[in-house]
């Protein structure tokens, strides 16, 4: 069956049912502990669930008493498993795969209230419906569904939240919520630290102490990647710089080639290749072991930005302002360039190196990694 005859199915189904539901919940209720039972559904990627961090601490705030459960991506249950802000989490399958058997198990959980902070559509918004709780609450709320919702009205886009995190303070708030909070929660433990200490020694022969910085070479989308021979640059000149500090380059096992690439380029014995190497429930403490972080917009982005690591963030195609730091902003420093296509494809950009990416040149990144580097007390032998 069709997407497109599926959706419609869906919403002709849910259409009917809701024209028969006679439930009218008190808004009395909303913030004091009537509401007993919470869903909170993030179950996109790593950097959207981050961003939900906020929200879900301003919805435990709201509720100390409630048991709160997080429907997250299958891969990253464990990653956001030691919130704790929250009871237990759901994995979310994708797509409308086990579709209905996912809307049965979230029944049987009898939740009172259902916040959507970030949720694939159409999938987000009937599974909140079905679950059966009584309050639903989502922003954006201008998709088909939206009939769904407790918070039908005023009907509210992405560009009215200047940032993710908005956004999602928004929906806690709708839901009852009053915090207002903007850090990203993401605990890393004694135990991860000595995993990542014991791995870096053992198998790239960097102990504790020395000082280390981070290169995120991949990205979700090719319209955020700088360009490999750029990284490779920058690496060379960091080294000679600073020929005490070490260089990881990061990330998924996807990106193992293109963080390969890098340091055969840098062609120096002081670069590390971690991609694919680490486990995920590790990343954190990974990443928080950097002296600081190069990186595009992406998921292990907002990892160093929850984990309190210094970025030198890389933007184009998308605005800092609206998926970048949010807190703390004098620890980081992000570098803005323009968009270079009209109209931006975005997740469809057609070139493998962004036009609108070369605009950031290696000696802008350099000298934000020198001052990094200054903060973190690394002095320079040499600026060649």
């Amino acid at each position: 069956m069709g997407t497109r005859i599926r959706e419609a199915l869906l919403e002709s189904g849910l259409g009917l049912i809701r024209h028969f539901d006679r439930r009218h919940p008190d808004p009395a209720e909303l913030g004091t502990p009537a509401i007993a039972r919470i869903l909170v559904i993030s179950s996109t990627a790593i950097g959207d669930t981050l961003l939900s961090t906020p929200a879900i601490r301003s919805l435990r705030q709201a509720y100390p008493a409630a048991h709160i459960v997080l429907l997250v991506n299958a891969p990253y249950q464990g990653l956001f498993a030691s919130n704790p802000d929250i009871d237990g989490t759901i994995a979310y399958p994708g797509g409308y795969r086990r579709f209905f058997r996912l809307a049965r198990a979230l029944r049987r959980e009898r939740f009172d209230l259902v916040a959507i902070l970030h949720g694939n559509e159409p999938q987000a918004t009937p599974l909140a419906y079905l679950s059966g709780a009584r309050w639903r609450f989502k922003w954006p709320n201008n998709n088909r569904f939206r009939f769904l919702l407790s918070n039908t009205e005023p009907v509210k886009g992405w560009d009215d939240f200047p940032h993710g995190i908005d956004q999602r303070l928004a929906v806690a708030h709708a839901a009852g919520a009053t915090g207002l909070d903007r850090h990203m929660v993401m605990p890393v433990s004694d135990a991860a630290r000595q995993s990542v200490s014991d791995f870096l020694a053992g198998k790239h022969g960097i102990a504790d102490g020395v000082p280390v910085a981070g290169f995120q070479v991949g990205a979700s989308t090719a319209s955020r990647r700088w360009r490999p021979e750029r990284y490779a640059e920058l690496g060379r000149q960091l080294l000679v710089a600073y020929p005490e500090l070490r260089i990881v380059i990061t990330g998924s096992p996807q990106e193992r080639g293109l963080a390969e690439q890098v340091a055969q380029a840098i062609g120096d014995e002081r670069v590390a290749v971690t991609a694919g190497e680490v486990k995920l429930t590790d990343m954190p403490a990974l990443v928080q072991r950097f002296a600081w972080l190069v990186t595009p917009d992406t998921g292990i982005m907002h990892l160093a930005l929850a984990v309190g690591t210094p970025i030198v963030g890389l933007f184009a195609a998308a605005h800092w302002s609206r998926s970048g730091p949010s807190a703390d902003l004098e620890r980081h420093i992000v570098i803005q360039k323009w968009r270079t296509c009209e109209p931006c494809l975005g997740k469809r950009c057609h070139y493998t190196a962004p036009p609108c990416m070369d605009n950031i040149t290696v000696t802008e990144v350099f000298d934000a990694c020198r001052q990094h580097a200054a903060k973190s007390g690394l002095a320079a032998e040499s600026l060649a």
